[in-house]
């Protein structure tokens, strides 16, 4: 592997990807790190989630979609045209649409193509439950993801037992299948050195002071990530005034957050639509108990969540859902607390039994933050991606 490491590879990096959405970022950063020279053939269609869900719903049938699919895909082509010689090309997440023209590209110049496939398009559509409001839609959709796994000489997840699924799910694929973990980047999400002044801020609105526990959710407001429960788990514990709730984010569910938080009178917690990444860390900084995915869906039990990993590299207590994959990647009570998915008085007793023991929050957090560096950090990621690239170039070319 040595040897192969010290190959020059050049990456395109090609398609509609999310360029803010962590994964990619990741991906990304973590190639250049590990010194991989990477282009970015990006050109954006998605708008935000709205946008995805209509387009997921049955708004990619639409003819208006197809016009501004066109449009950005010539815009595509134009920065293809310029970026030149590549190794391998790599289609980004969510690519089930750019993998198609990729595959053609790549076929052309005769190079290896990956699609970071990440995550099943169509499994979200049946989380979200749009089998029942859009069928016939749902069922073409799992039909666009079988096919488009086809495209690929290689097709990325994030952990095993997600590589498992998909075999599972679409038995005549015969696409090779790998993962690459989740990671994080740790020159964003990293607590302060422990002398400045800047830890005493931190501290002094945290709960050393006015002995109040901060629990914090941040991300989207989706099925997996189990809104319900964590609102049912904040209403039980409405009658302990010294632990309070902050919850970051939007999505589907968002509505559903608001209705219960005003149906129970709860004022234990408080919502803030969104927050940039400086203010987001801030937040995770003040915050003695981050709260990881609680939902009982697949995607709950096959991978690990951004803000899991976030909270770990901020040095945080990261409380989250239990799962065969969590097990496999975090020790419980060494790295991370764990509790049942989907079992709102559970975790409420989570946070109750945490929110009393700050030496158990300190010494789990630091634990966390010590593995996440020795296995999660943006150049590991980095490196284990680029040796997957570099077998597969390596035995594209014999």
């Amino acid at each position: 592997m040595d040897e192969a490491a010290s190959q020059p590879l050049r990456v395109c990096y090609f398609g509609t990807y999310r360029a803010n959405y962590n994964r990619n970022q990741i991906m990304i950063g973590g190639l250049r790190l590990a010194g991989v020279e990477v282009v970015e053939c990006h050109a954006t269609l998605w708008r935000g989630i709205e946008d995805r869900s209509w387009a997921a719903t049955g708004g990619w049938i639409s003819p208006a979609f197809w016009v501004r699919l066109a449009k950005v895909y010539f815009r595509l082509l134009r920065r293809y045209r310029q970026a030149g010689e590549y190794d391998v090309l790599v289609v980004g997440y969510p690519g089930i649409l750019d993998v198609f023209l990729a595959r053609l590209l790549a076929n052309l110049r005769h190079k290896p193509l990956v699609w970071d496939v990440c995550l099943s398009v169509y499994e979200v559509a049946i989380e979200r439950g749009w089998q029942q409001t859009k069928p016939v839609s749902v069922r073409l959709l799992n039909w666009v993801e079988a096919l488009a796994l086809r495209m690929p000489h290689l097709g990325l997840l994030d952990t095993p037992y997600y590589v498992e699924w998909f075999r599972t799910q679409y038995p005549r694929l015969h696409t090779p299948l790998d993962h690459v973990p989740i990671g994080v980047d740790e020159r964003i999400f990293s607590p302060p050195e422990p002398h400045p002044s800047l830890i005493q801020e931190a501290s002094a609105s945290g709960d050393h002071l006015d002995n109040v526990c901060r629990v914090l959710y941040y991300g989207a407001y989706l099925p997996n990530h189990g809104i319900r429960t964590i609102l049912e788990a904040i209403h039980l514990l409405s009658s302990h005034p010294h632990i309070q709730f902050e919850m970051v984010g939007k999505g589907i569910e968002q509505p559903l957050a608001h209705k219960l938080a005003e149906q129970w009178g709860l004022t234990n917690v408080t919502f803030i639509d969104w927050l940039e990444k400086p203010e987001l860390v801030q937040h995770i900084l003040q915050a003695d108990i981050i709260l990881g995915a609680f939902g009982n869906t697949l995607h709950s039990r096959v991978t690990v969540h951004n803000k899991t990993n976030e909270g770990l590299a901020m040095g945080k207590l990261v409380l989250t859902g239990d799962s065969p994959v969590m097990r496999q990647y975090f020790q419980h009570g060494e790295h991370v607390y764990l509790c049942p998915q989907a079992d709102a008085q559970a975790l409420a007793q989570a946070v109750l039994l945490l929110s009393s023991d700050p030496e158990l929050r300190r010494r789990i957090g630091e634990n966390g933050r010590r593995h996440m560096l020795k296995h999660f950090t943006l150049l590991q990621i980095g490196t284990s991606f680029r040796d997957l690239l570099l077998r597969l170039v390596s035995s594209f070319e014999r």
